[in-house]
């Protein structure tokens, strides 16, 4: 696949290794401006790697990849421009208040006239009532907006975010997640990454990853549509008990333990539901409902695991 301009990012081939660990296995990917793009996996899957080279904070192994039709060996100096990058361990000054985080960025990134940038930036990410907060007095979803701001602050064409929610809570989550609606609307492209395959859903393509290989990359729903086999969710107060029965009943290809419920793959749906209910009942255990659902992201990844 050769680089070309059109793409916001082209990677052809990418690897990189940690001595004996290969922790990116010739990763290749087209992702198309303006659109808000997922790394998805578990932690050691290679998302954040992927990410530290495309931004060139480390340098690939083999492999080639563009940056807004611009070759990160030779053209890093003029990628870090047009990017903003915001990592697991993005360093807010705590002792600096909201409205002075923003105005070191801007320096740093010699941003001109940058009070009317930030005032902008404060009312997006709505932090304007916090502004003469210090940092370190922040919540955790008031940082991760902070740090958002930051990132922004010279106005990039494409954000690379890396897990910006681990560890925020639902609601910051939420907020999170409404600005960066947002930005997809200007037309900003956002590649983040993730652990968590719900926030998944909400990206234009995902690319699943394990173990450093891509192993599925699509949209969530053609993702979804290529789970092979019916999904049914069982609630029960016995979810051990149910899980050892299930497994000895043919049939049923895969039982996944969600909490309080089960999602069974089944060849067929239909026949099953009624079998799986009678069955459990026979062996003691107390079913509260037994029905279809949509596969989620998280099905099809733990389904792609166990196949491969």
């Amino acid at each position: 696949m050769p680089i070309g301009l059109v793409q916001a990012v082209e990677i052809n081939g990418l690897s990189k290794s940690y001595g004996k660990i290969l922790a990116v296995d010739s990763v290749s990917l087209s992702i198309r401006r303006g659109e808000m793009f997922g790394l998805v996996g578990p932690d050691g899957a290679g998302k954040t790697t992927v990410i530290r080279i495309l931004c060139g904070v480390i340098s690939a192994d083999r492999g080639e990849a563009s940056v807004l039709g611009l070759e990160i060996h030779s053209r890093m100096d003029a990628i870090k421009k047009k990017i903003g990058y915001l990592s697991q361990k993005f360093s807010l000054y705590g002792d600096l208040t909201v409205d002075e985080n923003i105005e070191f960025f801007a320096e740093i990134h010699q941003v001109a006239g940058f009070r009317s940038r930030r005032e902008e930036l404060l009312a997006f990410t709505r932090l304007l009532p916090f502004r003469d907060r210090l940092a370190e007095r922040l919540s955790g979803g008031m940082r991760q907006k902070l740090a958002l701001a930051c990132t922004l602050v010279h106005t990039p064409e494409i954000i690379f975010l890396d897990e910006p929610t681990v560890g925020v809570d639902p609601v910051s989550r939420r907020d999170f997640w409404l600005i960066l609606s947002d930005l997809l609307k200007q037309g900003m492209t956002v590649l983040m990454t993730t652990p968590y395959l719900d926030e998944a859903e909400r990206c234009t393509r995902v690319a699943l990853m394990n173990q450093g290989s891509i192993m599925v990359c699509d949209t969530p729903t053609k993702i979804r549509d290529k789970m092979k086999g019916d999904v049914l969710e069982v609630v029960t107060n016995n979810v051990r008990s149910a899980t050892e029965m299930l497994r000895t009943i043919p049939g049923i290809n895969e039982v996944q333990a969600f909490g309080d419920r089960l999602n069974v793959v089944v060849d067929d749906g239909k026949r099953m539901t009624a079998e799986i209910g009678q069955r459990l009942s026979q062996h003691g255990v107390a079913v509260e409902s037994v029905r279809a659902i949509t596969p989620s992201l998280e099905n099809v990844f733990i389904s792609v695991v166990r196949g491969s």
